[in-house]
């Protein structure tokens, strides 16, 4: 296989080195990813100045290309310009934190997949949900479930995105595998004022609680200690209100 493997975290993220280690195994690994962190990039794409792209070593482990741009910057230069034939499957990840939920919107992780598909390859997302954000969790025995759950999921088919999310593993080993559809609910989030010394004010979001709604969901389920398994599409359509809305607008103008 013709892999290519990115993520948000940066070229230099733990997640990263520890699924290319099992990523080897399936075939040959072509690596693009931001030069530095691009969480919370969402799907953004550079158009104001030109990519700075090198050739990089990542820990004396291999060698990639790390891009000045977003993740989804990094997939249409690797298709586009730095990986010559097919590519049979994108993988992206591992990020350092969940992506479930409405979160998948916010997520350069996701986005770099979802950029995949509409480039028509097939794409995983994949995410470790860890203690606290920028706390690093066990990406070595994620990597392990990762690549379990990827080898059960070849082949897969263009056109959409399979996102996977492991659990807390400080809480013990995941419960089992659950496909699940994702929550229409996001973190638990504030914003914190703070004072500059030149007296500016300044706000700090965070949030790094998933509001559990309690349905059975990416969410709720992953809390439970499952890894989730959500099929996303790039299709954002809402057929049933665009078929309301043709019956009761198409026509003339009034």
């Amino acid at each position: 296989m013709e892999i290519l493997l990115t993520n948000d975290d940066g070229i230099f993220a733990p997640g990263l080195a520890a699924i290319y280690k099992h990523l080897v195994s399936l075939g040959q690994v072509t690596v693009v990813a931001p030069d530095a962190s691009r969480s919370g990039a969402s799907h953004s794409v550079t158009f104001s100045r030109p990519l700075v792209c090198n050739r990089v070593d990542i820990n004396g482990q291999f060698t990639g290309y790390s891009v000045e741009g977003s993740p989804a910057d990094c997939v249409k230069l690797a298709v586009m310009e730095l990986h010559h034939g097919p590519i049979d499957l994108l993988v992206s990840g591992i990020n350092n934190g969940a992506n479930a939920g409405i979160n998948v919107y916010y997520s350069g992780t996701v986005a770099a997949a979802m950029e995949g598909a509409f480039l028509n390859i097939p794409a995983v997302a994949l995410s470790l949900c860890v203690e606290a954000p920028h706390v690093p969790g066990d990406f070595e025995k994620a990597a392990e479930y990762c690549a379990a759950v990827i080898r059960r999921l070849l082949p897969i088919k263009p056109g959409g995105v399979i996102n996977v999310n492991i659990p807390q593993l400080s809480k013990g080993p995941p419960k089992g595998i659950r496909v699940a559809p994702h929550a229409s609910t996001g973190f638990d989030e504030s914003f914190v004022r703070h004072k500059t010394e030149l007296g500016q004010t300044v706000f700090q979001l965070i949030g790094d609680c998933h509001v559990n709604d309690g349905t059975p969901t990416d969410i709720s389920l992953l809390e439970d200690g499952y890894i989730t398994i959500t099929a996303l599409s790039q299709d954002m359509t809402n057929h049933r209100k665009t078929s309301q809305l043709q019956q009761k607008l198409d026509g003339p103008l009034p």
